[in-house]
């Protein structure tokens, strides 16, 4: 970098499950422009967002696992009144969940895309899941836990698998209309059935020690860490748009308005990651080149992360 020039710094804030591709790009476009340093933190997808509209804090670029976090939470007037955070996003990727674990998992030699639930119910399995208050990982593995049982004919599989593992616990309400999962106010698991994170990404760890067994995680980053998975039949897994009228049967209801920009209900639909360019960014047009640069790497399949549009 000649001496004269001086250093852009471009702050990103992301979805966990983008951090692994994230560094590879970063890399790569620094070293493309080397007067540019791209700043990426990671946070659950929710907590990604509250980071600029409720703590106040300036970042270039937001990335999501779940678009409509963006006009859900974003599409609201600043505090200083001049405007939104947002106006606009991209959808750039897309994903599904799966059900991540190691070769020490607890029946590893015995799980199957067939039997992956029964294994998951069985009271000596420890399973992982991020908290749907704060990451879009969360509430998904919520609904493809209800949509399964819906699935495999079990209407009984929530609360054996999560449900009776919450204190309170978690409520299943099933009506014609679909299922509505009713959170309780303060989250919180009951006994050693279940661990449950601010983010998906933060329960590998504990995979990894052999805490946890079995994690509801995107297939991206089970792959780009190494893991074994279990993929989930498409109607289930929330990947694939010709089930969205089976996905929009689940709603989670996060319980209470814990912060003033979550909208409470998160309702099923295809996995899509979006970017956007918060209205009072320091450095729009540096993100702007950033962010093309991004999606033209995951287009190319450059830099493993979720799957391009």
């Amino acid at each position: 970098m000649d001496q004269s020039e001086e250093e852009v710094t471009v702050r990103v804030v992301s979805a966990g499950s983008m951090l692994v591709p994230l560094e590879a790009i970063e890399e790569a476009y620094e070293d493309l422009h080397p007067e540019v340093d791209i700043q990426v933190e990671g946070h659950g997808s929710i907590q990604a967002v509250r980071q600029v509209t409720d703590l106040n804090r300036r970042f270039d670029l937001v990335l999501v696992a779940d678009q409509a976090l963006i006009p859900d939470m974003m599409y609201r007037e600043m505090d200083n009144g001049e405007g939104q955070y947002a106006d606009s996003f991209v959808p750039f990727a897309t994903n599904q969940i799966v059900i991540a674990y190691t070769n020490q998992s607890m029946y590893a030699d015995e799980i199957t895309p067939d039997n992956w639930y029964q294994i998951l119910a069985r009271p000596d399995v420890h399973i992982g899941f991020s908290n749907p208050m704060l990451d879009a990982c969360g509430y998904r593995a919520l609904m493809v836990t209800a949509l399964a049982g819906e699935y495999y004919g079990d209407e009984g599989l929530f609360d054996r698998m999560i449900g009776d593992h919450i204190h309170p616990m978690a409520t299943v309400e099933r009506s014609g209309d679909g299922i509505s999962i009713v959170l309780p106010e303060l989250l919180l698991p009951e006994g050693d059935k279940v661990s449950i994170r601010s983010g998906s990404i933060y329960l590998l760890a504990l995979l990894d020690a052999g805490g946890i067994d079995y994690v509801f995680e995107y297939r991206s980053v089970a792959r780009d860490h190494g893991l074994h998975w279990i993929d989930l039949p498409p109607e289930i897994d929330l990947s694939d748009p010709q089930f969205l009228d089976n996905y929009k049967k689940v709603r989670v209801n996060l319980g209470y308005q814990r912060f003033e920009s979550i909208e409470n209900i998160r309702i099923g639909e295809p996995i899509v990651y979006a970017a956007t360019i918060p209205n009072n960014a320091e450095k729009p047009e540096h993100a702007e080149q950033f962010l093309e640069f991004m999606i033209e790497g995951i287009q190319k399949g450059q830099y493993g992360g979720p799957e391009p549009l």
